[in-house]
């Protein structure tokens, strides 16, 4: 496995490399989640590449860029194992000028939901994914339906801009809990895990009644905010289209319901693809 830390290091190894390429976005603390991407990733193309850097453009004011989990050595060897052929672990320098270019969300569905809640964060997470697909040129990226208004601008940004990639959705990994990992999972106490779990009960809810032919969105909405109610701040409860609009009824096949609530510290989210 090749480690690279510069773009120009990354394009020379590249050179070398025949057949489609797959490619894994990630910021690091490497869990069960993203090895299930990156073993996806390997099966289905004849070479491997997996980013990790944390952002620092979508992060907000007084938000936990400093204190991101970082486990360099543990998620080399996480790499290594999965049988990554390039680890490209670039620095800030090597990503960003000073006066850049700037690539913004969409006016709509850039500033609901999480981008209501954290306002500029997808312009800083578009701007790395685009630099990382451009880099990588990869036949294929694949990406947690966790976060899954990210997953929706990045497809939408693949397609407004004609980009020759295929943006591939992976299924949630959760816990033997039903806990959504997450690297942010690591600051919450025994105790708030257990809370936690109120977000993955609240979907649990939601698809019993949706199963009992309960269909109003507002009906199951309220239902899950019983369940929501031992969170510390329930952020949002929504369902909506796949295109992200919101819905008065459960469309069957083609609907999301999302949630995020903080839990102790961390922000944490969770959604059912219906």
């Amino acid at each position: 496995m090749y480690i690279v830390k510069s773009v120009k290091e990354l394009l020379e190894v590249k050179k070398g490399l025949k057949g489609s390429i797959g490619f894994v976005p990630t910021m690091g603390a490497l869990h069960q989640g993203h090895l299930s991407l990156i073993q996806q990733a390997r099966v289905e193309n004849e070479n491997l590449i997996v980013s990790i850097f944390v952002n620092p453009t979508q992060f907000l004011e007084g938000e936990d860029l400093d204190a991101y989990p970082k486990k360099d050595e543990a998620d080399i060897k996480i790499c290594e194992l999965a049988g990554v052929d390039i680890l490209f672990m670039p620095t800030i320098d090597a990503m960003y000028e000073k006066d850049e270019l700037l690539i913004s969300a969409p006016a709509i569905r850039g500033y609901i939901l999480e981008g209501e809640k954290r306002a500029g964060h997808f312009d800083g997470m578009l701007q790395i994914v685009m630099k990382l697909l451009n880099i990588s040129s990869a036949s294929k990226a694949y990406f947690g339906k966790k976060d899954a208004q990210q997953l929706a601008l990045v497809t939408q940004m693949v397609k407004n801009y004609f980009m020759s990639v295929e943006i591939i959705p992976c299924d949630i990994v959760r816990d033997e809990q039903g806990l959504a990992l997450s690297s942010r999972n690591v600051y919450l106490s025994k105790e708030e895990k257990h809370r936690a779990l109120c977000l993955p009960n609240s979907l649990k809810k939601a698809t019993e009644l949706i199963m009992a032919g309960e269909l109003n969105s507002h009906i199951i909405k309220q239902e899950m905010l019983k369940v929501l109610n031992i969170a510390d701040n329930i952020e949002y409860v929504s369902i909506v289209s796949r295109e992200f609009k919101e819905l008065k009824k459960v469309e069957l096949g083609s609907s999301i319901i999302l949630v995020a609530a903080r839990v102790g510290k961390p922000r944490l989210l969770d959604n059912l693809w219906i």
